[in-house]
């Protein structure tokens, strides 16, 4: 039975990040031994699902439980302090299953949400541009996916995949939902073989004749003039908010672990204190980037919030607002995470180099997950909304 099991209606934001906190403590203690051994996180995700957190966007009528974004993104950056890489599986699964929702309308997203529930589904995948192209095409017995996707995140855990195929007819893209258990999708990790996020269970995944239902194919992805709504133009901002949350908690968790330590060994150099003036210096500039980051983050998920709630009254000039101060947060974000996560380790000193204190995972998993979608291109585009009123490019980072 999982906790939703036992909740008659929507609980509220204080109740879910208290769960997330107790599942965020249960994946500290182990979080140096589990990254270190770099297994798919099977047992990690069972512990989500257990706490109701996978089902936790589904409204309270489908069988969710019933939250919004705001909470959504703050459970992933409890989730991602304590352990960067399920912080990113999580995320990802939020995207991805909010989907048919951004693109495929509400009653497609209604039938998916209460399967999704009812099957507490872990859902994996991607939807960028940045991979070889799926191609979605007419078999002898429906449409079927053929390709292969160089890396997606969540793949070895996930029960379902969203992924971008190209429709061999008309050449336009489009979300499509796939059954991991089918035959002919074949995951492996020789892709998710990284320095950090070792257990975001990414890989390559293989797809032979793969069978997509009717009422699997999400929506298109195209974006011009005609497709999509400005609604459906808010999946980007709502990925760049969960790419920062993932930065976030990782620079919180890193100056969580590295102010512990130097309280508990009382001095982060031989014959110092930690009255130190370059640590407390240190430890204040970190808090303070990390501070601004996470307060441009939070106004930036108020902005979206509004926007859902506008639902397909959203226009074209409000969706890019929303998108640019996303950017704006997600640009911010990154380099909190960078910089926290490489100067903790200089007032831990030199014993943040031991591998038994784990300190260097915070540094790869930041590293890592910013690599896939640098910092350069926010700011171009924040930059080109400020300066000539061009509206950002729709971009997805998972």
């Amino acid at each position: 039975m999982t906790v939703m099991d036992a909740v008659a209606e929507a609980p509220d934001r204080a109740w879910w990040l208290q769960i997330a906190g107790e599942a965020a403590d249960d994946l500290a203690t182990d979080a140096v031994i589990r990254d270190q051994a770099g297994k798919t996180p099977y047992d990690e995700i069972a512990r989500l699902r257990e706490a109701g957190l996978l089902a936790l966007l589904i409204p309270v009528e489908h069988g969710g439980g019933g939250a919004g974004w705001s909470t959504a993104c703050a459970v992933v950056r409890k989730i991602a302090a304590a352990d960067g890489a399920i912080g990113q599986v999580l995320g990802c699964h939020y995207l991805l299953s909010f989907s048919a929702r951004f693109f495929g309308g509400a009653e497609l997203a209604a039938r998916l949400e209460r399967e999704s529930a009812a099957g507490q589904w872990c859902w994996g995948g991607g939807l960028t541009t940045r991979e070889p192209r799926l191609t979605l095409t007419a078999g002898r017995d429906g449409r079927v996916v053929n390709g292969r996707q160089g890396y997606a995140t969540g793949v070895l855990v996930a029960d379902r995949l969203a992924v971008r195929a190209t429709h061999a007819d008309t050449g336009e893209p489009l979300a499509v939902l796939v059954d991991t258990a089918d035959p002919g999708v074949v995951c492996g990790s020789d892709d998710g073989d990284t320095f950090g996020q070792r257990l975001a269970a990414g890989g390559s995944v293989e797809f032979d004749a793969v069978p997509v239902e009717d009422d699997a194919v999400l929506g298109p992805l195209s974006w011009d003039e005609d497709t999509p709504s400005p609604f459906s133009g808010l999946a980007a901002p709502t990925g760049r908010l969960v790419s920062a949350q993932i930065c976030l908690g990782i620079a919180q968790g890193v100056l969580a672990e590295a102010r512990e330590y130097t309280r508990a060994v009382h001095a982060p150099w031989p014959h110092t204190s930690p009255r130190d003036p370059y640590a407390l210096t240190t430890y204040g500039e970190l808090t303070v980037a990390t501070f601004s980051a996470t307060a441009l983050a939070d106004q930036a998920l108020e902005a979206l919030d509004g926007g859902l709630a506008r639902g397909e009254d959203l226009t074209d000039d409000e969706c890019a607002e929303i998108t640019v101060l996303a950017a704006a947060a997600e640009a911010a974000a990154s380099r909190a995470a960078h910089d926290a996560t490489a100067r903790a380790l200089d007032v831990v000193g030199a014993r943040s180099a031991s591998s038994a204190y784990g300190f260097d995972r915070f540094w790869r998993n930041a590293r890592t997950h910013t690599l896939y979608d640098p910092v350069d291109h926010r700011l171009r585009e924040v930059g080109d909304y400020f300066l000539n009123g061009e509206h950002p490019p729709f971009t997805l980072p998972f």
